[in-house]
């Protein structure tokens, strides 16, 4: 069969798995892992594998690239201690929770002669990762909360590159290379930080090309480029490519998309790059599918189900100690969520690819693969298929069609606002004729009326979301009062001193107002303000 048949087969294959999938409510991604399992099974035809090269020239940057892209940085910015903590040290934490269960236990259930602890440390930092699109997915149609989705997507986003680091430096490790702390922390910090440095310069290199056109095909275009491009200057100079597309991502979808995109190309980049991760996910779900033989996995379910154990029991922990970490801080986290967030730990693609790219004559090879492909499709067809229903027994969810319901109708109203007044900017520049705007404007006042009826009878219904909004107008309220504060003082009208305390009190208010949220689990958002430039005091 020719390349091309392949090709079409999958995409029809994803196409027909779509609509099965939202038929009978199940999530998208694991119907797809299930999908390439019958159809490897069946061996009707012969796709391409995953390897290495494949996740890394296609898959894994437009992946990364279109969630980044769509992370909202200062939500990021007030998580970044949960994240930082669950990527960095929790991955390092997790890979020798993993190994030390791992290692004693090889021997008992003689997984192999001579495996041993490097060996387990080897299977643990290629496991490391978590791949949460399915959760993410699921998250986004049945209406969790946003701070929740962040945190997990987040997590994901950082610790995708420093498994990889970590993975790699094991792997030097064996090879004879001296290994000290003080060298590992600085070997780590110069990759992730050089690959960060090179995709915020292709960032805001884009960003500032992007600001001089207004044409859709060449944004998609420079965006692709932000998003595979940093990816590969990064790999070529031997830093994470991971986290140069992740840094990309973040920049051009917060400060180019905001700031050097028309509306009307925004959407329209925003939408490419939505059908991108369709399809990249589609067909990466799919090859994980084929990737898996059952009845080889079968044979050796006592060392995969014990892995499994031992890599959900490490995220527990892990999930445990930072959520005790943060208790005290404003970033604290309900119990509830921690919950979510281990069960929501599933891994994918990158682990299967990590350990196929193990050399051929890597000691225990074989049985690393086979472990790492059954605790994967366990992951994914166990977890995925039971957040659902974990999320309802929780209670997490919620009034999800409530707030989906409030959601639409304030989305709709501020957008029929924003319509009036460039109407009425283009009205009083004489670009359109009072006569031609009555009848516009009548329709889009309606649709405000329509809008407020609306989310006053939700009001009446549900208290909570009429506490959601206060918080949110509330610390609206509180930043431009702060922001009020940095500019007296730019100005000379408020001394150091002074302005020094206004702001601590500010500062206690908002972190009042974080908790209290917390404490509701409630998810702070973000109403539109003046985009005032800050100062520090």
């Amino acid at each position: 069969m020719t390349h091309e048949s392949v090709f079409v087969l999958l995409f029809a294959t994803a196409a027909a798995v779509a609509l099965l999938a939202r038929r009978i409510k199940a999530p998208y991604t694991v119907a797809l892992v299930v999908a390439g399992v019958v159809l490897g099974s069946a061996r009707l035809f012969e796709p391409p594998h995953l390897t290495k090269e494949l996740l890394y020239a296609i898959f894994l940057p437009g992946l990364l690239f279109e969630a980044a892209f769509h992370i909202d940085a200062e939500r990021f910015w007030r998580n970044k201690i949960a994240i930082t903590v669950l990527a960095v040290p929790g991955v390092l934490l997790a890979m020798g929770l993993t190994a030390g269960m791992l290692a004693p236990a090889a021997n008992w259930l003689s997984f192999a002669p001579g495996f041993g602890f490097i060996h387990a440390l080897v299977f643990a930092a290629l496991i490391a990762a978590t791949d949460p699109i399915a959760v993410v997915a699921m998250f986004k149609t049945l209406g969790a909360p946003k701070r929740l989705a962040l945190l997990v997507e987040g997590e994901s986003l950082l610790n995708d590159g420093t498994a990889v680091v970590f993975f790699t430096m094991v792997l030097g490790f064996m090879d004879g290379r001296e290994a000290s702390a003080p060298a590992a922390i600085v070997d780590f910090v110069k990759i992730v930080g050089m690959g960060a440095l090179i995709g915020a310069v292709f960032a805001f290199a884009l960003s500032a090309v992007i600001r001089r056109v207004d044409d859709a095909m060449i944004e998609f275009t420079l965006t692709t480029v932000g998003a595979y491009g940093s990816f590969a200057a990064a790999e070529q100079f031997h830093f994470s490519g991971v986290i140069a597309t992740v840094a990309s991502g973040i920049i051009l979808g917060n400060y180019a998309r905001r700031r050097s995109m028309s509306p009307s190309t925004r959407v329209a980049v925003e939408a490419f790059w939505e059908y991108v991760a369709f399809a990249l996910n589609s067909v990466v779900f799919l090859l994980i599918g084929f990737e898996v033989h059952v009845e080889e996995l079968a044979s050796s379910w006592p060392s995969i189900v014990f892995a499994y154990v031992a890599v959900m029991v490490a995220r527990a922990g892990v999930v445990a100690i930072v959520t005790a970490m943060l208790g005290r801080t404003r970033e604290r986290l309900p119990w509830r969520w921690g919950v979510v967030m281990t069960w929501g730990g599933l891994r994918g693609a990158l682990s299967m690819v990590l350990v196929l790219a193990l050399p051929s004559a890597f000691p225990h090879r074989h049985t690393l693969v086979t472990m790492t492909f059954g605790v994967v499709l366990l992951s994914l067809l166990l977890q995925g298929l039971t957040m659902g229903p974990l999320l309802r027994r929780l209670g997490i969810l919620g009034a999800s069609a409530e707030r989906e319901a409030y959601e639409r109708l304030r989305g709709g109203r501020r957008a029929a606002a924003a319509a009036l007044q460039v109407l009425d900017e283009m009205v009083r520049g004489g670009r359109v004729h009072e006569q031609v705007a009555l009848s516009l404007r009548g329709q889009y006042e309606s649709a405000v009326t329509t809008a407020d009826a609306g989310m006053r009878d939700l009001h009446l219904q549900g208290s909570d979301l009429l506490d959601e909004e206060n918080i949110a107008v509330r610390r609206a309220l509180l930043v431009v009062e702060k922001d009020t504060i940095l500019e007296e003082q730019r100005q000379g009208l408020v001394g150091a001193s002074a302005a020094l305390h206004l702001l601590r009190d500010v500062d206690a208010r908002i972190a009042d107002l974080e908790a209290e949220a917390v404490t509701t689990g409630g998810d702070i958002k973000v109403l539109n303000r003046p985009h005032t430039k800050r100062t520090a005091p």
